[in-house]
């Protein structure tokens, strides 16, 4: 998923495998209706679209990592 209109990136600096992509990814998924998420934890970048930067990271603190803001050329 590339940057643009629509999209938020945060990184998470804890999400060190597949296994921690795919928690961060379902709990936004399940939240979210309609969101299209991509975690990547080789970049440690999570991008989101169809949410707001705050849901974003309310979402991943709640799925117990910790989310940052990703730098803008992410």
């Amino acid at each position: 998923m590339q940057q643009g209109p629509g999209i938020v990136t945060v990184r998470v600096e804890d999400m060190t495998c597949g296994h921690c992509a795919g928690t961060i990814t379902k709990a936004i998924e399940s939240s979210l209706q309609g969101a299209q998420v991509q975690a990547d934890p080789a970049t440690k970048l999570v991008s989101v679209r169809g949410a707001d930067l705050a849901t974003v990271k309310d979402l991943v603190a709640a799925a117990g990592y910790t989310p940052s803001e990703a730098p803008a050329n992410a």
